[in-house]
Parts: C-alpha cells; sequence; structure tokens
C-alpha cells in the first residue's frame, strides 16, 4: 500500500482505502472460489493490483472513456483501474461465471458504480470502447482478431483508440503479424520491484 501511494502520488484517500480493501476481499473470495494463485497471494499488491495499474501510467483515461478488460478472471486490470478513474466507464468479461460473480461482489464491496461485469467469451461483446485491455490470457495475433471490430475509430484520449497489453517475455514475432502500429512500454521504467524487469505493456491502435 504505501508503495502504491508512492507510485501514484494524486490518489485520494477515497481511492487509496479502496485500494486498501482489496487484499482482504480478495482474501475472502479466494478461500471460496481459487481466482487467484494461493501462492501469489503473498505479492498480491506487486503481482496484481500494481501490474494493472501500469496502465494508468501510459494514459489518463478522460471522463466519459469506454473500457473493455477481456478475460478479466478476478477483476485484473479492470477493478484498480476502476478506482483509478472513476469517471470512466468499465465492462469487465470473463469465460468462467464463477469468477465473474467475483469480480461483481468485490466491485458492490467497494462501491464502484463504473463497472459492469459480464459472464460472456470477447467475441460476443456487440458493442464499441475506446480502449480493450487485457493481462496476457492468448497471443497477440488471436486476441487483436477477436477484438479489433469493438474498437471506436474517433477517440478522445491522449493516445489512439487501440489495445493496451500487458504481457511479458518476448513477442515481437507476434508484433510482425499484426497490422498494427505499436508501442512498447517497459514496466521498469515505472516500478522498480524485481517482479517488473521483464513486463511490458503493448499499445497496439491504427
Amino acid at each position: 500500500m504505501i508503495t502504491i501511494a508512492q507510485y501514484f502520488p494524486n490518489f485520494n484517500n477515497d481511492q487509496l482505502q479502496k485500494i486498501d480493501a482489496l487484499l482482504p476481499l480478495y482474501q475472502e473470495w479466494n478461500s471460496q472460489i481459487n481466482v487467484i494463485s494461493r501462492k501469489d497471494m503473498d505479492n498480491f499488491y506487486a503481482h496484481h493490483v500494481l501490474h494493472s495499474l501500469a496502465i494508468a501510467k501510459a494514459v489518463s483515461f478522460k471522463a466519459g472513456t469506454r473500457i473493455l478488460d477481456v478475460g478479466t478472471g478476478g477483476g485484473f486490470p479492470g477493478i484498480p483501474l476502476a478506482i483509478a478513474f472513476p469517471d470512466a466507464q468499465f465492462l469487465l468479461v470473463d469465460s468462467v461465471g464463477k469468477k465473474i460473480k467475483v469480480v461483481k461482489e468485490v466491485a458492490a464491496a467497494l462501491g464502484l458504480q463504473n463497472i459492469d461485469a459480464q459472464h460472456s467469451r470477447a467475441e460476443e461483446i456487440g458493442e464499441e470502447f475506446d480502449f480493450v485491455v487485457c493481462r496476457a490470457v492468448t497471443q497477440l495475433p488471436v486476441f487483436v482478431q477477436w477484438v479489433k471490430p469493438m474498437i471506436k475509430k474517433k477517440g478522445i484520449n491522449d493516445i489512439p483508440n487501440g489495445i493496451l497489453y500487458l504481457k511479458g517475455g518476448d513477442f515481437h514475432s507476434e508484433l510482425q503479424q499484426i497490422p498494427y502500429k505499436s508501442t512498447i512500454f517497459d514496466l521498469s521504467q515505472w516500478f522498480s520491484e524485481p517482479f517488473f524487469e521483464t513486463k511490458k505493456l503493448v499499445h497496439l491502435y491504427r
């Protein structure tokens, strides 16, 4: 928590309280439904919350921005981002119903009015969004095929509408298969924890 407050000094007390409440909420739900690896709970804030908030270092979503979180699992990156940007609107989807149950319960417990959650596959969402966010669920070319019809052409933010994809490892061969422009951010430029040394954020856009 101290680390997150240092990395995001503009967060107000309400936002910090919501972030502080995440760990006990997920500990409670994880004891019933395994949405986060139990060995990973010891690194909950770095591996899940701070990792999700890397997107908030690349773009500050303006009021009215619509964001789709595909394969959200237990709510990452969507829930931390919804705390960071209360004036943006988030739809969190996952194909596993019990994970969406956790998302809904956590969002309700935190009073997050800017989140909707849906038990669905990405291809079934018939709406348009400014950004699609994700923590690596499949290879990038496959993911792009899933979501490209859903991205609005006209944007309101400081970076072009598109995909914001959190990923590790070497994925340059995947990028060569995608007819999109790309910007790659090293998360280690923002966060000093060793976990982030190999982590990237990929922004794909037309």
